[in-house]
C-alpha cells in the first residue's frame, strides 16, 4: 500500500509539472545557492499505526475559503435509510446586518462570511483484510455549517445548558429516545440516571446552523471561533469501526461502521432554545434571504 500511495503522489506531481523532465547535464549546487531557495511541499504523506490499523494520510498544502449550497444530500443510503440525510446544506453564509463579528472579524450586511479550511487530506486505514476505511478532512477548518438534517451518523460536539445552568455534552438519540451515533434523528441531554436515554431531546432539524471550530478566548472576556482539525467525514467497513487520530495527535475518534461525520463546534446553547418552536435559527445562506427557517 505504501508503494502504491507514493507512486500515485509521484504521478500527480509529474502531471502538475512539479517534477520536470530534464535533458541537461546535472551539476551540483553550492550551499549558499541552496540557502536562497524556499518552498513548500504540495503533498505530504504520513504513515501511522495503532496496532490494529495501518494509516496512510495524504495532505495537500493549500488553503480554501468558500461558500457552498447543496440542495439535497444522502450518504450511506442502504437498508431503507441513510447514514446521513439533509436538505439545503451550506458551508459559509452571508452577514444579515452591519457590524456583526465572526471569527474575530467585522462584516457588513451582504458580505460573505466564508467557510475557511486548509490542508485538506485523505486518509486510508488498512488491516489484514485490506481497506478498513477512509476519510476526508482538513488540517484546519472553521466556519458555519447549515442544514435541515433528518438523519446523522457521527458526532456533534455541541455544549447544551440545562434549566439549572449546568452545561452538558450534547448526545444523539433515535426516534425512541435511545442514545445512538448511527442514523440519529434527535439531539439532547442524556439522562443522568440512565445515560442510554435522554432527559431532554429535540429534532436534529431544529439545529439549523452551527459553527465548526473551537471556542477560544478573545482576550476581552469573550470567545472567538478558532480552527479545529477534527472536522471530517469517514467511511468504515466493519462494526468495530476505525479509530482516527487527529492530525495534531491530540484526539482519537472512534468512527463506527458506514458513514461517520465528526462535527466539532465552538458553541454552547440553551437546551430550551432547541426545544422551543424555532430552534437554532438558520444563517443567511442564499443571496436572497430565505429567513431563519429555510423553506
Amino acid at each position: 500500500m505504501k508503494n502504491h500511495v507514493f507512486g500515485c503522489a509521484a504521478v500527480v506531481m509529474f502531471c502538475l509539472g512539479v517534477v520536470p523532465v530534464t535533458q541537461a547535464e546535472l551539476k551540483p549546487i553550492s550551499d549558499q545557492t541552496m540557502g536562497e531557495v524556499t518552498g513548500q511541499a504540495f503533498m505530504q504523506v504520513d504513515n501511522l499505526a495503532d496496532g490494529v490499523h495501518d494509516f496512510t494520510r495524504m495532505t495537500l498544502g493549500i488553503d480554501v475559503e468558500t461558500r457552498v449550497n447543496i440542495d439535497d444530500v444522502k450518504v450511506g443510503e442502504i437498508d431503507s435509510g441513510s447514514d446521513f440525510a439533509a436538505t439545503h446544506l451550506a458551508l459559509g453564509h452571508i452577514a444579515r446586518q452591519d457590524g456583526v463579528q465572526y471569527n474575530g472579524q467585522d462584516y457588513m450586511q451582504g458580505e460573505t462570511v466564508p467557510f475557511e479550511a486548509s490542508k485538506p487530506f485523505i486518509e486510508l486505514a488498512e488491516d489484514a483484510s485490506g481497506l478498513a476505511g477512509f476519510r476526508m478532512g482538513f488540517g484546519q477548518a472553521r466556519g458555519s455549517v447549515s442544514s435541515l438534517t433528518t438523519s446523522l451518523s457521527g458526532n456533534i460536539g455541541l455544549k447544551l445548558r440545562d434549566s439549572a445552568g449546568v452545561v452538558h455534552d450534547a448526545a444523539l438519540f433515535d426516534a425512541s429516545n435511545q442514545a445512538t451515533n448511527y442514523r440519529a434523528t434527535q439531539i439532547g441531554i442524556a439522562d443522568s440516571a440512565n445515560p442510554a436515554t435522554c432527559s431532554e431531546c429535540a429534532s436534529l432539524s431544529k439545529v439549523q446552523s452551527l459553527f465548526v471550530g473551537t471556542a477560544q478566548d478573545d482576550g476581552a472576556g469573550g470567545t472567538v471561533t478558532g480552527f479545529t482539525d477534527d472536522f471530517f467525514i469517514g467511511f468504515q467497513r466493519d462494526d468495530a469501526g476505525v479509530k482516527w487520530q487527529s492530525p495534531d495527535g491530540a484526539n482519537v475518534i472512534n468512527a463506527g461502521k458506514g458513514v461517520f461525520i465528526n462535527l466539532p463546534t465552538s458553541m454552547t446553547v440553551d437546551m430550551s432554545q432547541l426545544t422551543g418552536s424555532s430552534g437554532l435559527p438558520r444563517l443567511q445562506t442564499h443571496q436572497t434571504d430565505m429567513g431563519t427557517q429555510l423553506f
